[in-house]
């Protein structure tokens, strides 16, 4: 028989860990219910917003700064159901965002935080096929950090 006298509390690091505690909506609840649940999370910060330019796939826009932020802020509203700027989205869970980083030659860097629901390079290949599809002269739609395309990158989003 095993004697537990000398039992005692481990010291450990385990005490720092973060546990996301929020109460997240069902998939199958109403879209009020999420939006409830999701108006209690902030949404994802745009770092360079624009005035979203909506034209349609197979349009030729010029290859610039302006006409990139346009065109993504038009792809944050029209395939929004992969971020988090909706508050039914961030209801069940979903606070990704996507930002404009720069401009390098003909390929567009861009940077993906938060939780996604879809695997991390599908939401990079839409966003690139989205602006792509608007300006031709786009090369290749790139992160700035490829660990933002792995699992552990959305794991540990906020």
């Amino acid at each position: 028989m095993s004697d537990w006298g000398d039992f005692a509390a481990l010291e450990d690091d385990d005490d720092d860990l973060i546990i996301d505690s929020m109460e997240y909506a069902e998939e199958n609840d109403s879209q009020e219910k999420k939006a409830q649940v999701g108006a209690l999370l902030e949404p994802p910060e745009i770092e360079m917003n624009a005035e979203p330019m909506f034209v349609p796939q197979g349009s030729v826009l010029e290859l610039d700064v302006d006409n990139v932020l346009g065109v993504l802020a038009a792809c944050r509203e029209e395939i929004g159901t992969l971020f988090g700027y909706s508050a039914e989205n961030r209801g069940v869970g979903i606070t990704g965002g996507v930002d404009f980083v720069e401009l390098d030659g003909p390929t567009v860097v861009l940077r993906l935080k938060g939780r996604f629901w879809h695997q991390r390079p599908t939401v990079l290949a839409r966003v690139g096929a989205y602006l792509q599809g608007r300006i031709p002269e786009i090369i290749d739609v790139v992160v700035e950090d490829e660990w933002q395309l792995t699992d552990e990158a959305n794991n540990l989003a906020d």
